[in-house]
């Protein structure tokens, strides 16, 4: 009786050639993903303009990839509402005006003041030491003078806070329009008076979360995204002035 391993390959394969299908496609996403990353730390650090359109040469041959995985970025980016993909033109990046990052900013301090006394109630112990431990990673970061690693941390914490919240609901609308004015919340990291400070107000709010404080975190969290906002503002008015 014959094995598997002595059954003839299908016509037209050869198995020293040809992998399986489930690997390939465990690739092809892997693939994927790491174009989405890199053309994501690009819009957010400024490095692909707002409003600018996306050369596919450039991006294929600066990440040595092909079109099919590029193009499958465009379309998850594009969900996150970071690229908009124009008919005969391709992708560009989304232009958001001063008013609608700010009403983005509103949107983001409410979620986080709905899910702070909810994180404190709900949270475990397991999850305050996951964040505790990106902070110790994120303050090496600011220390390093890393900042897109300490950006992404800093990102991490504040989903994670909202996620102690264990409400699926929550968490996935958060999850949205926080990617949608990434680049421009990293754009207030860039002064560095902020950057230092947002640092000892992380702080704050992790011991207030490890204490359970609700009322406390819900403070410190509001006050956290208006100074960031505020920043934020003037570095934006500063780009759109005449010269």
């Amino acid at each position: 009786m014959q094995s598997l391993d002595d059954l003839p390959a299908p016509s037209g394969t050869h198995p020293d050639l040809e992998p399986p299908a489930e690997p390939v496609r465990a690739l092809r996403g892997r693939r994927t993903l790491h174009v989405v990353e890199r053309i994501r730390d690009m819009i957010v650090s400024g490095e692909l303009p707002a409003g600018g359109r996306i050369s596919e040469r450039m991006i294929t041959e600066g990440l040595g990839v092909t079109r099919t995985p590029l193009r499958e970025a465009f379309k998850i980016l594009e969900a996150e509402g970071l690229v908009r993909i124009v008919p005969n033109r391709g992708a560009e990046v989304i232009h958001l005006s001063p008013a609608d990052i700010e009403a983005a900013f509103e949107v983001l301090t409410g979620l986080e003041s709905v899910a702070a006394e909810l994180a404190c109630t709900r949270g475990t112990a397991a999850e305050f030491a996951a964040i505790e431990a990106r902070h110790d990673r994120m303050v090496a970061c600011q220390r390093a003078g890393d900042l897109m690693g300490y950006f992404h941390l800093n990102q991490e914490i504040h989903q994670l806070i909202v996620d102690c919240a264990h409400n699926p609901a929550l968490s996935r609308v958060y999850r949205t329009e926080s990617a949608r004015i990434r680049r421009y919340r990293y754009a207030g990291n860039r002064v560095g008076e902020r950057w230092a400070r947002a640092v000892m107000e992380h702080e704050q709010i992790l011991d207030a979360l490890k204490q359970r404080q609700g009322a406390l975190l819900r403070e410190l969290l509001r006050t956290h995204h208006i100074n960031g906002w505020r920043v934020t503002r003037r570095v934006l008015e500063g780009e759109l002035s005449p010269g």
